[in-house]
């Protein structure tokens, strides 16, 4: 089973589009808290449903479960809070969530991880999908396109 990771920041449409479309990811989960957000126009939820259906063939799903929670995400980012502090309090609430439960690996094989961030390093797109991997065990590849 592969999942993908992507994130929208410092990519044109076309880059974004392209590269999803080349990866062979059959759907896009949604991991933002705010998937409304105005940082990329195409990302915008519906705009991105449309998107992906017609430019992709590939189906949308938001899942905030696999997101932090507000004051987790201010306080890394507002605050600019400690990258590992950030790390070891999202992977706490990954736990307290159950989501190796909660989400179906059927759901996430051959799916896209989508954030924000340009890059996985600090990206808890990343988290989630190794969090996947350590958990459900198995031959679970990440590819992250960047």
């Amino acid at each position: 089973m592969t999942i993908y990771t992507i994130g929208f920041t410092k990519k044109s449409a076309r880059a974004f589009f392209s590269k999803l479309k080349e990866s062979g990811a059959k759907r896009l989960i949604d991991v933002r808290l705010n998937n409304v957000s105005q940082l990329a126009g195409f990302t915008k939820k519906d705009d991105l449903r449309y998107l992906l259906d017609v430019i992709c063939q590939m189906e949308y799903l938001h899942l905030p479960e696999l997101a932090p929670t507000r004051d987790m995400l201010d306080a890394y980012k507002k605050e600019k809070g400690d990258w590992r502090v950030y790390e070891d309090r999202f992977l706490a609430l990954m736990r307290e969530r159950h989501v190796e439960e909660s989400v179906s690996p059927r759901v996430m094989e051959d799916s896209c991880l989508l954030c924000s961030e340009e890059r996985p390093d600090r990206c808890h797109r990343r988290l989630v999908a190794e969090y996947l991997r350590d958990k459900w065990g198995g031959s679970l590849e990440i590819t992250h396109i960047i």
